[in-house]
């Protein structure tokens, strides 16, 4: 039995890689796939080509992410293991789905100047910045997995990003199906 009561039969992680919009998921789960050969899953994308959202939201400049479309087409592959799952949420998604939940996090400065050069102005940047500084990301994640599990990671600078893409590895090539 798996720490969350689920029975693990996947001998691959998965992972979920989590924060705010700007933090680096993107990037971080694109070189953390490359470098362990597990299959890379951005959400929003899939949301987007396989319309799993129920429209668009002209306030907030993005879809509505229609959950239950999203779980039920990831839940095959996520049962199968080896996934690096990317979103900027993660308290829908099944617990015994995620080995590892790592919640990237950068400093104000820096995420306004990367969110400011992809066009997000007013309540859509004020409202990621004020999402990072009172860490909403970190706190969801605490509340929706095991503690053992959740980690926080800085992600300002490519160092930082080398560093936590190789943490990463070195566990996903460690990690062992709890018997």
């Amino acid at each position: 039995m798996a720490q969350n009561g689920s029975i693990r039969s996947r001998c691959r992680p998965n992972i979920l890689v989590t924060g705010t919009p700007g933090t680096g998921k993107t990037t971080t789960s694109s070189a953390l796939a490359e470098a362990t050969h597990l299959r890379h899953l951005n959400v929003g994308d899939l949301v987007r080509e396989k319309n799993l959202h129920d429209g668009w939201d002209p306030e907030l400049e993005s879809y509505l992410i229609n959950e239950d479309l999203v779980c039920d087409e990831l839940e095959d592959l996520m049962e199968e293991g080896g996934n690096i799952v990317d979103y900027h949420g993660c308290d829908f998604f099944p617990e015994r789905w995620f080995d590892r939940v790592v919640v990237l996090q950068t400093d104000n400065t820096v995420l306004y100047d990367r969110l400011s050069r992809r066009g997000y102005t007013g309540s859509k940047l004020s409202n990621n910045i004020e999402c990072e500084i009172f860490q909403v990301l970190l706190q969801e994640a605490r509340e929706s997995y095991p503690e053992d599990i959740v980690m926080a990671l800085k992600s300002d600078t490519i160092e930082d990003i080398t560093r936590n893409v190789t943490s990463l590895t070195d566990w996903a090539r460690s990690w062992h199906p709890a018997s």
